[in-house]
């Protein structure tokens, strides 16, 4: 089978050999995969990376313990607990040290002909979510994990610093939850997105407010967002972090100290609230799509994925 290879920065294809199918897991074959920040963080050298990367997919599951499995359109929850420790046994999967992690930590990833994962990551695709929204599932679950774990009540005020694809997810989330959301980006063409479904946003010019919201929520994939995201929020505020940063970030935390904010680290979500939204039609993904590409023209992809203003670009099985 043709599987993408990244290794030291460069991204080729290499065939495979079909993956040993697990008992309780199940094999499946990729239907599309989605290219995100954190692929293109590993290629930069992000874990010290090497193999098959993806971890935004859908795919048919072809072979499974669980029959009522075969022939469904399945989207997968990337980390793999051990399911026996005390992490496991708190509900913290997620967090289970002893986890692999699907294209990032001792798993093949999604871009490929097959990949694994354990039944219980899947979730089945509902019939109304066509297949390039269920390509969004991953990371608008992450989105939705904001709401998990701070309290935010309907009508709160809340800033999203960023503009590429998980600050739309985040925006579009917040406010299909009730806040109030103000988005500042650098880009009025991706912020008309989120504009277009009732996202009150703000192009950055030279000063940003300081001090003036309860909740901010750093998505700017920068290690200057932490910086600015600080000064943005109130006193005893809580700034939500969600970007991912290869490579140290400086901090001040002299007003951190100070002000008494609260760093709310923000990674995976569940995938039903996910699911919830792109059912409902409550945000739009199809916007976020720039460019579809065959699993065949992966470097390419990956090329594209990483120019300035791109947003969302898909491989679909050839």
């Amino acid at each position: 089978m043709v599987s993408v290879h990244l290794d030291a920065g460069v991204v080729e294809l290499r065939d495979s050999p079909l993956p040993e199918l697990a008992e309780s897991f199940a094999l499946i074959r990729l239907l599309i995969g989605g290219i995100c920040n954190t692929d293109l963080e590993l290629q930069r050298g992000y874990y010290r990376f090497s193999g098959t990367p993806g971890h935004e997919f859908v795919g048919e599951v072809v072979a499974a313990d669980s029959e009522h499995l075969i022939g469904k359109r399945v989207v997968g929850e990337i980390n793999l607990a051990c399911g026996n420790c005390s992490w496991c046994a708190r509900g913290l999967g997620r967090h289970c040290p002893q986890r692999t992690v699907l294209g990032i930590v001792r798993h093949p990833g999604a871009f490929s002909e097959f990949l694994t994962l354990p039944e219980r990551n899947l979730h089945v695709v509902p019939d109304t979510i066509s297949l390039e929204a269920a390509a969004f599932v991953e990371p608008l679950a992450a989105a939705c994990e904001i709401l998990d774990q701070v309290a935010l009540a309907p009508g709160s005020e809340v800033a999203v610093l960023g503009d590429g694809k998980l600050g739309l997810l985040v925006a579009q989330v917040l406010h299909a939850h009730g806040c109030q959301v103000i988005q500042y980006g650098k880009h009025l063409e991706k912020l008309r997105i989120t504009a277009a479904r009732g996202v009150t946003t703000e192009v950055i010019g030279a000063h940003l407010p300081a001090a003036a919201f309860p909740y901010v929520v750093d998505a700017t994939g920068s290690p200057a967002g932490l910086r600015t995201a600080v000064a943005m929020v109130e006193p005893r505020g809580t700034v939500i972090l969600k970007s991912t940063v290869h490579g140290e970030v400086p901090v001040d935390t002299a007003p951190v100290i100070v002000n008494e904010i609260t760093l709310v680290g923000s990674r995976c979500g569940r995938f039903e609230p996910a699911l919830d939204l792109l059912e409902r039609g409550a945000v739009d993904v199809a916007s976020l799509v720039s460019e579809r590409m065959p699993l065949s023209k992966a470097p390419a992809a990956f090329a594209r994925a990483a120019q300035s203003g791109v947003l969302k670009v898909l491989l679909t099985a050839d």
